[in-house]
């Protein structure tokens, strides 16, 4: 081993031995955790540190001596420039090894409680073209290799993709991504070539101007497509003719829509989205249920195995025909609707009052009668007096933001005493710190870690407890 004694200090031949938390790998130098990017357990690397700390460093990994017998060639051939599928040059059986491991040690060091053995992860189906969502960004100032810098007077500037992690003013031109099925790939090049063909602006993120602003393309099982176009500049003759033409070339686009945003984030979430043609949502499918999916819906981002996930839910519930159901955090009403004709009533309730109204909806469009919607804080929600008012729940979901729940909402469920609680969780970590409070009242029976997103190191949960 040695040492660069520069401002970022190079260790030499450094084995990594584990994954880390984020998709990033792991070694240990003189007692001291180095966390590492762009490296996998067996590779013997060279590493650029980065950060410093008392306990750790972090660092990229700037030169192999050696690879990992376990290592893959990547799909993409932007792995390790757009920042996204950080796992591609893993075997997917060691990724999920990686995902379960984890699950199950926050559940122990961080939960603290008593397990059962867990059920085996539960992967996924299809390990590319998986996701029904994508959003790309516009810029003039696109990311350039060393080789396109040398000659960048010679080199178009705009281009549209994924940001360059830690720059938010660049991006990555993307021709051919593996993560969304076709026609994703086939209309953002389309949008690209026709903006450069017809001098459309692409947006400048420094200085807050230009045309094209941000792009988001929707894809559903039923064959439905959305895209969104975002503009920074209200040109309507400019707009009207894009979006003309786009319609022209892709008549299988089914809901063409399109907002001004002259803020400074690229969110749409408060913005005016205006339909251009087509119909203003899409349509998704699952067990015969039907789900309504507008422009700020949330749905599950991998259609196929959200379904898979909604099963093993149902399943660790083992529902009656009598049976009241509360399904908290419940969104646009997918798992209320999903179990809904296995129990006598659901509640659901949702922060985020357009949720609630969708949820309604794809309520109505199935005939399901026997589900009820709420809109609210959690905390303040889910009182004693509403649970007297819609029925004590003999089986509560919970399905939280990556936060967690509220210590409120926690002792108002210990208060519930429901006979069985379903836990499903995108943060293990969070979901421990919760389990640990309930654990004086409910049971862990059993639990099962379920890929959601193959190539990176996100993982779902789901627990299964029993009032004790």
């Amino acid at each position: 081993m040695g040492r660069n004694k520069k401002d970022k200090p190079v260790l030499v031949g450094i084995e990594i031995t584990d994954v880390a938390a984020e998709g990033k790998a792991l070694c240990r130098i003189d007692d001291k955790v180095v966390f590492v990017n762009g490296a996998v357990p067996g590779d013997i690397v060279d590493i650029q540190i980065t950060r410093k700390r008392s306990s750790f460093m972090e660092g990229n990994a700037i030169n192999f001596h050696k690879y990992s017998e376990d290592r893959v060639a990547p799909m993409c051939k932007y792995f390790g420039t757009c920042g996204g599928c950080k796992w591609q040059t893993l075997p997917y059986e060691k990724q999920l090894f990686y995902k379960e491991r984890e699950v199950t040690q926050n559940l122990k060091r961080l939960g603290k409680i008593e397990l059962p053995k867990p059920l085996p992860i539960l992967a996924s189906a299809n390990r590319e073209y998986y996701r029904n969502k994508l959003e790309y960004t516009f810029s003039n100032r696109r990311w350039l290799t060393e080789e396109e810098i040398k000659n960048s007077d010679a080199i178009e500037r705009n281009g549209v993709g994924f940001h360059i992690p830690g720059l938010f003013d660049k991006v990555v031109d993307i021709d051919d991504c593996h993560l969304q099925q076709s026609p994703s790939n086939e209309i953002r090049n389309w949008i690209r070539d026709y903006a450069l063909k017809n001098g459309v602006t692409f947006y400048d993120l420094r200085a807050q101007q230009g045309m094209l602003r941000t792009l988001v393309i929707r894809t559903a099982s039923t064959g439905d497509i959305m895209v969104i176009v975002a503009f920074g500049e209200d040109n309507k003759a400019t707009i009207n003719q894009l979006l003309d033409d786009l319609k022209a070339a892709f008549p299988q686009i089914t809901s063409l829509m399109y907002a001004i945003n002259t803020k400074v984030n690229d969110s749409l979430t408060d913005q005016t989205i205006l339909l251009h043609s087509g119909q203003d949502y899409i349509m998704e499918e699952m067990e015969g249920i039907h789900f309504k999916i507008g422009p700020k819906s949330f749905y599950q981002t991998n259609s196929l195995q959200a379904c898979e996930l909604y099963k093993q839910v149902r399943e660790f519930a083992d529902l009656g025909i009598n049976d009241v159901v509360y399904d908290l955090y419940t969104g646009t009403g997918t798992i209320a609707n999903f179990v809904a004709r296995r129990c006598k009533k659901v509640v659901g309730i949702e922060y985020v009052p357009e949720a609630i109204e969708d949820a309604k909806v794809n309520s109505q469009i199935n005939d399901i009668n026997n589900t009820e919607f709420f809109a609210g804080d959690m905390k303040d929600v889910l009182k004693l007096d509403f649970i007297s008012q819609y029925g004590k729940p003999d089986v509560v979901i919970v399905d939280p933001p990556r936060a967690g729940m509220h210590p409120d909402v926690v002792e108002t469920l210990i208060k519930v005493s429901a006979p069985k609680l379903i836990y499903v969780s995108c943060n293990s970590a969070t979901q421990a710190r919760d389990l640990q409070m309930l654990d004086k009242y409910y049971k862990v029976v059993a639990y099962r870690p379920v890929d959601m997103f193959p190539h990176t190191h996100h993982v779902e949960s789901v627990v299964s407890l029993r009032l004790r």
